[in-house]
């Protein structure tokens, strides 16, 4: 058993939890105000910001990946734009993945944070606009605090998803050992070879990894939930 441990890589978690949590403090900056937008807009334009920003749950990955390779790659404006100016290839690299993570991973930062502030009673937002604070202030002070189980979710969530991603990592990073073989790329390659005693220990990682992400997110959650019954 040690010798067959000895044997395995851990190099591709480490990268999937490197990949994941940039991806989700990219994504927690650019999701918050999104989310906060969504949340109070009336807008003509809601349902369709809504429908693109939730597109990815539905698009096969590599449908998704094939475009974000395509916008990447040097051939696009995009690609080429960043390539000749600052020597950046956006393809087949780490920072190909993180790109490619924030649009695939996208949703499940933004629906949990909308349907927080969603939820919030407008008296609470009302008094902090007559008392003076911005829209901004308002989100930071008043609704953020108050809607920590959403922000948990998404926060927990997003990174966890990320940890799990496959097709769309696959199509624009590839398996480039220690730069873009992550964990999901690392199983698959180990079915391919069938070496599936590797493959069943990393997947067994990858259950035990994700089973405790969700059970962290229904404890806190549960506990939130006490903690307002009980000052109601």
């Amino acid at each position: 058993m040690n010798q067959l441990f000895s044997t395995i890589e851990f190099g591709p978690f480490f990268l999937s939890f490197k990949l994941a949590g940039i991806t989700t403090l990219i994504l927690f900056a650019i999701a918050l105000p999104l989310a906060w937008y969504l949340s109070q807009t009336r807008s003509k334009l809601k349902p369709f910001l809504e429908a693109f920003t939730a597109l990815p749950i539905v698009l096969p990955p590599s449908v998704l990946g094939f475009y974000i390779l395509w916008a990447l790659s040097y051939n696009s404006p995009i690609g080429s734009f960043f390539e000749e100016t600052f020597g950046i290839k956006l393809v087949f690299n780490f920072t190909g993945l993180v790109i490619a993570s924030c649009f695939y991973s996208l949703p499940f930062m933004v629906q949990p944070l909308q349907s927080g502030f969603e939820s919030l009673n407008n008296n609470m937002l009302e008094a902090a606009y007559i008392s003076g604070k911005s829209k901004w202030m308002t989100m930071i002070k008043v609704a953020l605090p108050n809607i920590k189980p959403a922000l948990m979710t998404a926060i927990i969530v997003t990174f966890a998803h990320t940890v799990g991603e496959f097709g769309v990592v696959l199509m624009v990073g590839g398996s480039i050992p220690e730069e873009t073989k992550v964990a999901s790329v690392a199983i698959y390659e180990m079915v391919e070879i069938m070496d599936y005693t590797t493959a069943h220990i990393y997947s067994a990682i990858m259950v035990i990894i994700s089973f405790m992400v969700l059970l962290g997110v229904y404890i806190f959650n549960r506990k939130q939930s006490k903690k307002l019954g009980g000052i109601s």
